[in-house]
């Protein structure tokens, strides 16, 4: 399944897409899911493959060359998204690129994102190698014009990729607080997430 599924393994298994880690079992920490090894394919394929969309306003690399714990959401973004403004916490995957995550230990809810560029193929990768061990694979509208997936769910999570540009994405994890479990679907509440980081990353490329 590629290097970016071993190095999620590596973080304990906590990724909603590795088999036999979720079980259908909430994630305690969302990660984004997997694709092809860095470079694997950038070189020899042309951009999209495997049935993804192609980006038609790509956003610049450069959006994504900061730190997703600082850049991704703002201090009022994350209160939006868990309740509370709280410090992000920045634990990367090699295979993918940083990774930082949000949670509030009063109501359970996190948010976690990763700034997918390591593997320069973009949703090309998570079409290709996601889409076909995922049961709850689903293409959403477009979140401000990019293409987005939904790559996996459970009843209290869900995970969503979205791409920025043909060649990175934004991987985005949302796990209900326990207010909300049952009550609401976490991908609507994890798509309103990556809006959010949406509407950070072009402002800051000046869109």
């Amino acid at each position: 399944m590629g290097n970016r599924i071993a190095g999620i393994a590596a973080l304990g298994c906590v990724a909603l897409l590795v088999t036999g880690c979720s079980g259908g079992t909430p994630a305690t920490n969302p990660t984004p899911t997997s694709a092809s090894a860095p470079g694997s394919s950038s070189s020899a394929t042309t951009l999209p493959f495997a049935g993804a969309p192609k980006v038609a306003n790509p956003l610049p690399a450069s959006v994504l060359s900061g730190d997703p714990c600082t850049d991704a959401l703002t201090p009022e973004q994350v209160k939006t998204a868990i309740g509370v403004e709280v410090q992000g916490k920045r634990k990367d995957v090699a295979a993918l690129g940083p990774y930082c995550s949000w949670f509030n230990p009063a109501s359970l809810g996190r948010v976690a994102v990763s700034f997918t560029i390591n593997t320069h193929d973009g949703l090309s990768s998570v079409y290709q190698n996601t889409k076909p061990q995922s049961p709850n694979w689903k293409e959403l509208p477009a979140i401000q014009g990019f293409p987005a997936v939904v790559t996996d769910f459970t009843t209290s999570d869900c995970a969503i990729s979205v791409g920025l540009a043909d060649e990175f994405t934004i991987d985005v994890s949302g796990d209900l607080g326990e207010s909300k479990r049952g009550k609401v679907d976490p991908c609507d509440i994890t798509s309103q997430f990556a809006d959010l980081m949406v509407t950070t990353l072009k402002k800051k490329a000046g869109a």
